[in-house]
C-alpha cells in the first residue's frame, strides 16, 4: 500500500540515480488509497448484445419437459456433426431392435407381440384399422390362411386333436391260446407292406447307383506298366533279386563299421508329376526304391547300374501317403486318401487284395513275423488289424483321440507303438485292444514321424515343435539328454531315419533342406539345401556308408554320396 501511494507520474524520478529511497507518505494519503481501491469492481455488469432466450435446448432422449416448448423448439433440426459413417437406417430414430414402434394404449404389449410373431410365422396378422370399419378385412397378409386357421395365433393351439387308434378285440383271458390282451393289433393296421411300382424304380436305380464294395471287382482302374525289357538277367532272376557285382556286399547282415557325411549330389530321378509323399528301400538288399506320389501313382526304381524306372503301379484315383513292403519284398502295401489299401504283387504288379473301412488310412504297416497280418492307423482314430487271406478285420484298437500318424513294433515284435494327433503315445500288445502304457504331457506335440535304430533300443519321435525327441523302447521314457534341434518341421510330416551303424540321425525340413545330427552329442554336423519345396522323406542306405536318398514336394528323388 505504501508503495501505491509513493507513486507519482514524475518523469524527472526515473533519471535521478539517487532516488532509489521511496518516500514516506502521510496517513491520510493511505486513506484515500484504500477508499478508491475498495470502489474497483473485478465483475463489471456487461449489457447482453442479443436477446437471451427463456428455454434451454431440447434433447432427443427427453422424457420429460419442465416447461411449455412451442412447436419450432420441438422440431428444431438436432444440432451438432453428424456421423458421417452412418446408414440412413442406422440414424433413424428407434426404440426396439427391428425400428420405432409408436406407441399405442389400445393394444396391449403382449397383444402386439403375438400378432408380430405371428405374422413372422404364418404370414397373417390382425388389422388394427378393422375394428373401425365394418367392411374392411380383419386381417392382413395372407387372408386365406387366416380365415382357414380362425385367426389363431402362434400361442394358441391350432393342431387338430388326434384320433386314437382303435386295437381288435383282446379275447378271452381263459383261452390262452387266443387271448392277445393289449397286444392285439390295430384295426387298420397293415401287416405285409410291398414297394409300390414307382418306389420300386426308384430303389433299383439307387441300387444301380451304390458305391462298389472293396471286395467288389475294379480291374479296370488298377494298371501297371513295366519301363525295362531285361527283366530278368542271363540266370533267370527277375530284377527282385539283388546282383553281387554292385561294388558292395548287399547281402551282408553287418552294418558298415563306420559311415561319413554326404558331400555331392549323385543323380536325381524325376519321379512324380507332383510332390512325393513317401519312399522306403527294398528289405535287406535295398537295390531298388519304392516311391509313393501325390499324382495317385507308386513307382519302383533301380538304385544301382542305370538308375531306371522299372515299374510304375495306377490304381488309387487321389494322393497316395503310405507304402510298406512285406519281409521279402514280393508284396507291398500301398494307402491313399481314396479311403483305400491296396495289396499288390511287386513283380507283376497285380492289384492282389483291396481292404477299405470307408476311413482315410493314415499309416499302415506288416507284422514282421506274421506276414498274413497288418495294421493301418486310420484317420478316425482307429487302428485296425486286418487278415489278407481272408480280408476279414481280426482287431480293432480304439484308445486315440485323434488320428493315427504312425505304427513301430519295438520288443521282439511282440508290441508295437502309436502315435496320433491327440499328442499321445501308447504301447499295445498284439491282438489286445487294450493299451498297456500312455504318455501324454502338456509339453508335448503330435508326431508325426517315429524311426527305430539299428539296435532297436531307441524311437526317434519327429515332433511339431521343431524337435525330434528319444525314447527308449524298453520302458518307453523319454530322454531328456537327447534332443535333436535345429530344423524346422512343425506342420510337416518329415521323414526321420538313423544312418546304418546309428551314429548319425537325419531328417528333411520344411524349406528343403536336410540335416544330419551326430548321435552322442547333437550337434548338427551337416545341413545342406536338398529341394526347392519340402524335403518330406530322408534315409541312409542301410550298405553304404555314405548314400543318402531324400524326395520332396517338388517331385525329386536325390541320391547324395
Amino acid at each position: 500500500m505504501e508503495a501505491l501511494a509513493a507513486y507519482t507520474h514524475d518523469s524527472d524520478s526515473d533519471s535521478d540515480p539517487v532516488a532509489t529511497t521511496p518516500a514516506v507518505v502521510s496517513g491520510t494519503a493511505m486513506d484515500n488509497v484504500r477508499n478508491k481501491l475498495c470502489q474497483i469492481s473485478s465483475t463489471p455488469i456487461v449489457a447482453p448484445r442479443e436477446e437471451i432466450k427463456p428455454y434451454d435446448f431440447v434433447s432427443t432422449s427427453t422424457s420429460v419437459l419442465e416447461y411449455n416448448p412451442t412447436v419450432e423448439q420441438l422440431y428444431t433440426p438436432v444440432l451438432g456433426p453428424a456421423n458421417p459413417f452412418k446408414t440412413q437406417q442406422s440414424a433413424a430414430q428407434r426404440n426396439m431392435l427391428s425400428g420405432y414402434v409408436e406407441e399405442n394404449t389400445g393394444i396391449s404389449d403382449f397383444h402386439f407381440e403375438s400378432q408380430r410373431q405371428t405374422f413372422h410365422n404364418k404370414g397373417y396378422a390382425e388389422d388394427p384399422t378393422a375394428y373401425a370399419d365394418s367392411t374392411g378385412t380383419r386381417y392382413v397378409g395372407e387372408i386365406e390362411r387366416a380365415e382357414t386357421e380362425h385367426g389363431r395365433t402362434v400361442f394358441e393351439d391350432t393342431k387338430a386333436k388326434i384320433k386314437k387308434r382303435k386295437r381288435e378285440q383282446f379275447g378271452d383271458p381263459s383261452d390262452p391260446d387266443n387271448y392277445r390282451g393289449p397286444w392285439a393289433p390295430f384295426v387298420d393296421e397293415v401287416k405285409f407292406a410291398r414297394p409300390s411300382d414307382e418306389q420300386k424304380a426308384i430303389l433299383d436305380e439307387w441300387a444301380t447307383r451304390k458305391e462298389p464294395t472293396a471286395n467288389s471287382k475294379v480291374e479296370d482302374d488298377e494298371k501297371t506298366s513295366l519301363h525295362i525289357e531285361d527283366t530278368h538277367d542271363y540266370q533267370g532272376r527277375s530284377f527282385l533279386v539283388a546282383s553281387k557285382d554292385m561294388g558292395v556286399n548287399l547281402y551282408n547282415e553287418e552294418p558298415p563299421a563306420k559311415c561319413f557325411l554326404p558331400k555331392k549330389l549323385l543323380h536325381t530321378w524325376q519321379a512324380h508329376n507332383k510332390g512325393v509323399a513317401k519312399i522306403t528301400l527294398f528289405p535287406k538288399t535295398a537295390h531298388i526304391l519304392l516311391s509313393a506320389g501325390m499324382d495317385s501313382k507308386i513307382k519302383l526304381w533301380e538304385v544301382y547300374d542305370k538308375r531306371r524306372c522299372i515299374r510304375t503301379y495306377a490304381g488309387h484315383n487321389k494322393a497316395v501317403r503310405d507304402v510298406v513292403f512285406n519281409v521279402d519284398g514280393t508284396k507291398f502295401l500301398s494307402a491313399s486318401y481314396d479311403r483305400m489299401i491296396k495289396l499288390w504283387d511287386t513283380e507283376t504288379g497285380k492289384c492282389i487284395s483291396r481292404f477299405t473301412t470307408k476311413k482315410v488310412p493314415y499309416c499302415v504297416q506288416f507284422h514282421p513275423d506274421k506276414q498274413d497280418y497288418f495294421v493301418a492307423g486310420m484317420a478316425d482314430k482307429k487302428i485296425i488289424s486286418w487278415d489278407i487271406n481272408t480280408g476279414d478285420i481280426t482287431q480293432e484298437y480304439d484308445r486315440h483321440l485323434g488320428a493315427v500318424n504312425t505304427i513301430t513294433f519295438i520288443q521282439r515284435n511282440l508290441s508295437f507303438v502309436s502315435t496320433s494327433d491327440d499328442k499321445s503315445i501308447r504301447v499295445w500288445d498284439w491282438d489286445i485292444p487294450v493299451d498297456t502304457k500312455h504318455i501324454a504331457e502338456p509339453s508335448m506335440h503330435a508326431i508325426p514321424a517315429v524311426a527305430l535304430s539299428p539296435t532297436g533300443k531307441w524311437l526317434a519321435c519327429q515332433s511339431m515343435d521343431n524337435q525330434i525327441s528319444v525314447f527308449a523302447t524298453h520302458k518307453l521314457r523319454l530322454n531328456r539328454k537327447k534332443t535333436f534341434k535345429g530344423h524346422m518341421v512343425a506342420g510337416y510330416a518329415c521323414q526321420c531315419s538313423f544312418s546304418p551303424e546309428g551314429s548319425y540321425l537325419l531328417s528333411g525340413d520344411a524349406d528343403g533342406r536336410c540335416f544330419i545330427w551326430d548321435w552322442k552329442t547333437t550337434r548338427v554336423f551337416k545341413r545342406f539345401k536338398a529341394h526347392d519345396k519340402v524335403c518330406i522323406g530322408a534315409i541312409w542306405h542301410p550298405h553304404e556308408t555314405s548314400k543318402v536318398i531324400t524326395c520332396g514336394w517338388d517331385g525329386f528323388i536325390k541320391l547324395w554320396d
